[in-house]
C-alpha cells in the first residue's frame, strides 16, 4: 500500500473522531445550560424587595432568608407545615407570639402570617436575633428548627460542642439534615446570584 493510501485511509477516522469530540462538547454544554436553568427554577427570588429591607434590617445576609423560604415553604405564602407553622418562613404560633411581643407589634395577628410582607418581616426578625446569639449560620439554624432551649442543652453537653460555640454533630437527624439543607440552599443561591 502507498503512502497516499494510508493518508485517505486516515483522514475518515480524524474527521470521524472530530465529529464525536464535537458532539460531545455540546451535548456537555446543553447538559450545563439545563442544570443551571434547573437551578434558576428551583432556587427563584422572589419577594425581594421584602427580603433585601429586612435581612438589612436584622443584618443578615439575604441569602440566608432565601435559603429559609426555599426550604420551608418553596416560596408558597399560603403553606401550612403538618405542626400549623405558617407561611413562608413557616413561623409557628407561640414563635409568633414571642417575635410580637419583643417587636411591640400590637396590630398583627397570626392570620397575618400568610401576607408575605408580615412574615419575612417576623421570620427575618427571628433569624437576626438567633444569629446574634449563636454567632453562626449552622447554630442559628439547628436552633430556628429545633428551638432555642435545645440548642443551648447541646452546646453546654462537650460530647455534642467542643467548644460549647459550634455544634460538631446535631443529635436530632431531622435539625441536622434540615442545617445540611439550608447550607446546601446558601451556597447554590450565593453561586447563582452573587455578582
Amino acid at each position: 500500500m502507498t503512502q497516499t493510501g494510508k493518508r485517505r485511509r486516515g483522514k475518515p477516522v480524524v474527521i470521524g473522531l472530530v465529529i464525536i469530540l464535537v458532539i460531545a462538547l455540546t451535548a456537555a454544554v446543553g447538559l450545563y445550560f439545563a442544570y443551571d436553568g434547573y437551578l434558576h427554577s428551583s432556587h427563584p427570588i422572589k419577594y425581594e424587595n421584602y427580603v433585601e429591607r429586612y435581612a438589612r434590617d436584622n443584618h443578615i445576609d439575604k441569602y440566608l432568608v432565601y435559603a429559609v423560604i426555599k426550604t420551608e415553604s418553596s416560596f408558597k405564602p399560603e403553606a401550612v407545615s403538618n405542626v400549623g407553622a405558617r407561611g413562608l418562613m413557616q413561623i409557628m404560633e407561640d414563635t409568633f407570639d414571642w417575635i410580637k411581643f419583643r417587636t411591640d407589634d400590637e396590630d398583627t395577628v397570626y392570620y397575618d402570617m400568610y401576607d408575605p410582607q408580615t412574615n419575612i418581616r417576623y421570620g427575618c426578625f427571628l433569624l437576626g436575633f438567633l444569629y446574634e446569639e449563636f454567632g453562626n449560620v449552622e447554630t442559628a439554624m439547628a436552633a430556628y428548627h429545633a428551638g432555642r432551649g435545645q440548642v443551648n442543652e447541646w452546646l453546654a453537653d462537650s460530647s455534642i460542642s467542643a467548644d460549647g460555640e459550634h455544634l460538631d454533630t446535631i443529635p436530632i437527624s431531622d435539625t441536622a439534615h434540615y442545617v445540611d439543607k439550608i447550607t446546601k440552599a446558601i451556597d447554590v443561591y450565593k453561586r447563582l446570584y452573587d455578582n
